[in-house]
């Protein structure tokens, strides 16, 4: 049987050059998507999924995650006193989403030297990994189907969306193949990370949520420098889907709705389609965009 999944880890050590200046002094995952910062999405999606125990692996100039998810006592007695208990409200959710922890991976070696950073806390567990770059709609439980795709087959689980070929020199891309009697579940048996435009064997990418067998943890430890001298993650999958170590890789195919944070434009995208639809600002956000665009 498979070991049930607990644990949630979120690599946050990047240093967000693409939003330079603003992330010169603030994290980019504490860059704000209308009325909350990005991370905080990261984490509500790992706690709807039953994952409250949450490591994040962090750099430098990190402190403001931290103190994001930590009581703020004077801000607290405030609202509290001026009796503003809806932003009260708010302020604590952030503190009581979940038992959050927190690692700085030291070396910036790439995505899995991040993760292999989080093997003393995970142990011999699997668990899983949400890049903070990624935000996915929470009318979408991708962890959650994720989560149980591993618990049937006991293996490493990846998210997968179709990209088109243009884009697909930006992702880690999948060769795949059908699991009888399952649809948006296919075997993995190779993976390519950003490869050449017009060498793309699929247009099926590895987006940032991975359901993980802790064996990865061995292999990262003897995967070499990968491209840009960093340990790529990718390889360490590849090495788990062509040898079919502990259940090898499946990918859960992904049709909902996914936003890219650390691409500016799609950082802009996401804060006008999630403030559209909020009952708060939905209405005359609309009607100002029909005036705008109208202007153009």
């Amino acid at each position: 049987m498979a070991r049930p999944v607990t644990k949630a880890v979120i690599p946050a050590a990047g240093l967000g050059t693409r939003f330079l200046p603003a992330t010169k002094a603030m994290p980019k995952e504490m860059l704000p998507v209308v009325d909350k910062p990005a991370i905080q999405y990261v984490v509500e999606e790992a706690v709807a999924a039953g994952l409250v125990d949450v490591l994040m692996i962090t750099g430098r100039n990190k402190n403001a995650l931290e103190n994001h998810f930590d009581r703020v006592w004077e801000l607290e007695h405030t609202l509290l006193e001026k009796g503003d208990r809806e932003r009260l409200r708010k302020v604590m959710q952030a503190t009581d989403l979940a038992d959050v922890h927190y690692l700085r991976q030291g070396d910036p070696l790439g995505l899995g030297h991040a993760v292999l950073k989080a093997k003393q806390h995970v142990a011999q567990e699997p668990f899983a990994v949400l890049l903070g770059d990624d935000i996915i709609d929470d009318h979408d439980p991708l962890l959650a189907d994720m989560i149980r795709v591993h618990d049937e087959l006991d293996a490493s689980v990846i998210a997968l969306m179709e990209v088109s070929a243009e884009d697909a020199q930006k992702f880690g891309i999948a060769t795949v193949e059908e699991i009888p009697g399952r649809e948006d579940v296919v075997r993995v048996t190779d993976l390519v990370e950003k490869p050449a435009p017009g060498t793309e064997p699929s247009r099926l990418a590895i987006i940032g949520r991975y359901v993980l067998q802790p064996e990865i943890f061995e292999v990262l430890q003897n995967t070499p420098p990968g491209k840009g001298g960093e340990i790529q993650l990718t390889d360490a999958l590849l090495e788990l889907a062509r040898t079919g170590r502990a259940g090898g890789v499946v990918g859960v195919v992904f049709r909902g709705r996914r936003f890219d944070t650390g691409d500016r434009l799609d950082y802009i995208k996401a804060i006008i389609q999630l403030a559209s639809e909020r009952e708060d600002l939905g209405a005359p956000l609309r009607s100002w965009l029909k005036d705008f665009t109208a202007r153009l």
